[in-house]
């Protein structure tokens, strides 16, 4: 579906992919559209820059290509420091075995690749629904 197509349909979404490369986005990508992973998080610092849309608002998910693949809207968000958050977080996201030990791992990774690690780091914890699978 063309880019100007969705921005009618889903005024003030923000177009983004999961991750930090083409194959965490599919990957990522593909636990939405089985509805495995329901949430996600970045770093506080982040949002403040990205203007991401709060509860309520629509993301337009792109696959490792670019590509528009679904609608994900925000049902809940909340600021959590990495240290708080909990298994059942963790869970939500629906990464690798779902637990909070491979959450924080690959979590702790991602976030020193973006050069904004800290046990204290503030987080923006965000819950979301599937909304439209567009392939």
């Amino acid at each position: 579906m063309p880019y100007a197509t969705l921005t009618e349909r889903y005024p003030g979404a923000r177009f983004w992919s999961f991750g930090d490369g083409a194959e965490m986005a599919d990957d990522l990508l593909a636990l939405v559209l089985r509805g495995e992973k329901t949430a996600s998080c970045c770093s506080f610092s982040a949002f403040r820059q990205d203007g991401a849309p709060s509860v309520g608002g629509f993301h337009v998910v792109l696959d490792g290509a670019d590509n528009p693949a679904c609608v994900i809207r925000t049902v809940a968000q909340r600021l959590v420091r990495f240290c708080d958050v909990t298994a059942g977080m963790a869970a939500l996201e629906g990464e690798g075995d779902k637990s909070l030990a491979y959450w924080q791992a690959a979590h702790r990774d991602f976030f020193q690749r973006e050069g904004d690690f800290s046990p204290e780091m503030l987080l923006v914890f965000e819950q979301f629904e599937l909304v439209e699978a567009l392939g």
